[in-house]
């Protein structure tokens, strides 16, 4: 299935493995100007590097399917409540937006869009075949340019917001195998996780909120590497969920 909104790659299973990306594109349609440099749109800001590619990867493995936003959160982002501010960003991280400063009546147009149809199809997806566990899957820079003094170490971070289920199991499966793993890092669950609040807590389905440091995924030798790992790390942490 493939709409303006949204895309699911593989074949979503009853007991499988989800992968959830609400910012895996960074993809504009004609009909909008952001009024940015299009250079703008190869950066964190418009798009989560390397999770695309992770997720299709995944999504080859039997028992496993990606389901991915087709359009860059600089247009909608999916994953803010739908009256927040920066659902329809006017600036990102130092960068002026112009083309979203729109009246009421565009910021309805564009929620009704690309907001509503995606999560809309989300949870259709969720009730049609409901997973063992939702791979929540993101990726953050080494610093952000608005603090460049301020660097991430972590080349992981789990997130969750009340529902630690998952995430308990799998930052010591993270950290067994050499990586520097941040909890509720590089910013906190509890703050920024609606998607996952909305589809997963809200209905007690267990997932697992996972960010990439990009540099780990920006080449095709780390998106197969972490496609790997993550896989993985999904099956066993579904296993060992409590009942």
């Amino acid at each position: 299935m493939t709409q303006e909104a949204c895309r699911i790659i593989g074949t979503p299973r009853f007991g499988g493995i989800l992968v959830v990306s609400d910012h895996a594109s960074n993809a504009v349609p004609a009909d909008i100007d952001l009024g940015i440099d299009p250079a703008l749109l190869t950066q964190h800001i418009a798009v989560d590097i390397g999770v695309a590619e992770v997720g299709a990867l995944m999504a080859r493995r039997p028992g496993i399917a990606a389901f991915q936003a087709q359009v860059s959160r600089l247009v909608c982002d999916v994953n803010r409540e739908p009256h927040a501010p920066a659902v329809i960003p006017i600036a990102s991280d130092g960068h002026a937006i112009p083309g979203n400063m729109i009246d009421h009546a565009g910021h309805q147009a564009r929620l009704e869009r690309i907001f509503h149809p995606y999560h809309a199809a989300l949870a259709d997806l969720l009730d049609a075949a409901p997973p063992a566990l939702i791979l929540s899957l993101h990726s953050f820079t080494r610093q952000l340019a608005a603090h460049p003094d301020e660097q991430r170490p972590w080349q992981v971070g789990v997130l969750y917001n009340q529902d630690d289920r998952a995430a308990h199991i799998a930052i010591p499966m993270l950290e067994s195998e050499g990586l520097i793993v941040g909890d509720q890092q590089p910013y906190s669950g509890q703050l920024l996780n609606y998607t996952m609040n909305r589809h997963a807590e809200a209905d007690g389905r267990p997932y697992l909120g996972i960010e990439v440091r990009q540099d780990q995924i920006s080449d095709p030798s780390g998106q197969a590497i972490w496609a790997q790992r993550l896989a993985r790390i999904c099956n066993e942490v579904a296993l060992k969920l409590p009942d």
